[in-house]
């Protein structure tokens, strides 16, 4: 989104917030978080903090996130935060915001920041006190530009609206998948390709009813109210006020269609992207060749999926299975089928491995005895292959008609790092569980999620309403059960930190 006189509405602020998380990370691991408290010290420790991150961002400049695109007038992420950094010297009140919320929290939790979910807690702090900056940098410099007033909340309204009108395209793009939501936001049946969603050429094309409709959509469809149609107050002028949104957006878009750069090569954003995914990459490499090198600690498990607790451990399964290779390969013959007790276990097992590994005189199984007990372990794995196959075609079933990817609970699972304090200490409880506290104490979207947790549609996790349906709960048992683990998560991290 760009408006007159505005720098960090556009693409680019989702790198340039996580180039000063990441920095702000390092510069807090050099600083005295426990004299947060102390108000007297405030304005130091604002200049300490400064001084620390305006230092590594220095060293982040030539660094391919450093270098991408900002925004379309040419700045660069390093460039775009730099300059935020140092309005944070000019407008001191974000940074007692934020010494307030560290402060909070500390008399609660002690000092969190130690706790292994501490780095999360203060990124999301640091995200939000930067979040409030550039909207009030942002609202100030569109009052120079325009001479019409403008506040941080008319600025997140603005954004607010840009969103929806995202949404909404990507709903007519995808009207096929989206029909019923289609319909409703159009207030007609939608029985073949929308008109609309060609004639809807910018957010100028877009009508204000669609974006009404669409925010009363959201709760019957995703499981959460749209921002029209929450509790807060902040968009409910707007709800009954279609003029007013309509004029919003037509500024909006009049302005891109009056700045837009239509020489602009397509594939500059796509470079930026590839450079900074390269970046993160040999940083991951890096660390986990570092962590390599370190003594593993006794506690830590290799391993990328957990263990089954032994009460669910199927010792005949793993036993039987490689039994029935051998069994298909050898044409019928069962190595372990002798009714001869242990002797002829032996001679079975010496006949699995062939005659020249037979021992003298040992003679193999009568091959009808073979060919019966065969049968019957085909018959017994048979029910176990198949509760499996009808378990994850289940899964399967329930992911695609909740638009996520078939194979999504599988591979979501997979990507927990089994090694981690949360994962641990959340062991029993079930998937969705666990992403719905990440959902609560991160939000939908961070960086650090991995990408088998993501809905591809929205690059989030999945909504509370798809959680639920994944677990097979309702949405009430859902934020209970979330509840109760994020209560001994946060019991758990007050006895680390005391």
């Amino acid at each position: 989104m760009r408006l007159p006189g505005t720098r960090y509405q556009e693409h680019g602020w989702e790198q340039v917030r996580k180039l000063l998380g990441r920095c702000s990370l390092s510069a807090f691991r050099r600083m005295d978080l426990g004299a947060m408290p102390d108000r007297a010290r405030e304005a130091e420790l604002l200049d300490l903090y400064t001084d620390e991150v305006a230092a590594e961002l220095d060293l982040c400049r030539r660094g391919a996130r450093g270098e991408a695109a900002g925004n379309s007038y040419g700045e660069s992420v390093a460039e775009l935060a730099m300059a935020l950094l140092f309005e944070l010297r000019a407008q001191p009140a974000f940074w007692s915001g934020l010494v307030s919320a560290i402060a909070a929290e500390h008399g609660k939790l002690g000092a969190f920041w130690l706790s292994p979910s501490g780095d999360a807690m203060l990124r999301k702090k640091v995200n939000d006190m930067y979040a409030g900056l550039r909207d009030k940098v942002d609202a100030d410099n569109y009052q120079v530009a325009t001479g019409r007033a403008c506040s941080p909340n008319k600025m997140y309204t603005y954004r607010m609206l840009d969103t929806a009108y995202r949404e909404i395209e990507r709903l007519f793009a995808n009207w096929s998948h989206h029909a019923a939501q289609v319909a409703a936001i159009l207030d007609r049946g939608a029985d073949g390709v929308p008109i609309e969603a060609r004639q809807m050429k910018s957010i100028g094309g877009c009508k204000a009813p669609w974006v009404i409709r669409w925010s009363e959509t959201l709760e019957r469809f995703s499981g959460s109210p749209g921002p029209l149609h929450t509790r807060s107050k902040r968009f409910s002028s707007l709800r009954n006020n279609p003029d007013r949104i309509a004029a919003l957006m037509a500024e909006i878009g009049d302005y891109e269609a009056l700045s837009a750069n239509m020489g602009a090569e397509d594939w500059r954003g796509d470079e930026d992207e590839a450079g900074a995914w390269l970046e993160d990459y040999w940083r991951v490499v890096g660390e986990s060749e570092a962590a390599d090198e370190e003594p593993a600690t006794p506690d830590m498990v290799d391993q990328i999926l957990q263990p089954l607790p032994p009460d669910e451990e199927d010792d005949d399964e793993d036993s039987e299975e490689p039994l029935l290779a051998y069994v298909e390969e050898a044409g019928g013959e069962d190595p372990d089928s002798s009714e001869d007790g242990e002797g002829g276990d032996q001679a079975g097992a010496m006949t699995a491995r062939g005659p020249a590994y037979a021992a003298p005189g040992m003679a193999g199984p009568p091959a009808a005895a073979v060919a019966s007990n065969a049968g019957s372990l085909a018959v017994a794995a048979a029910p176990k292959a198949e509760l499996r196959a009808a378990g994850n075609a289940a899964d399967e079933a329930l992911a695609a008609g909740l638009s996520l990817p078939p194979r999504f609970m599988e591979l979501a699972s997979a990507a927990q790092d089994a090694g981690s304090w949360l994962v641990r200490m959340l062991k029993d409880d079930s998937l969705p569980i666990r992403l719905a506290v990440y959902h609560k104490l991160l939000g939908a979207e961070d960086e650090s999620y991995p990408d088998a947790w993501l809905d591809p549609e929205t690059g989030e996790l999945p909504t509370l309403a798809q959680l639920a349906a994944l677990d097979r709960i309702s949405m009430p048992t859902l934020r209970k059960r979330r509840n109760e683990a994020i209560a001994r998560l946060q019991a758990a991290s007050a006895r680390v930190t005391n």
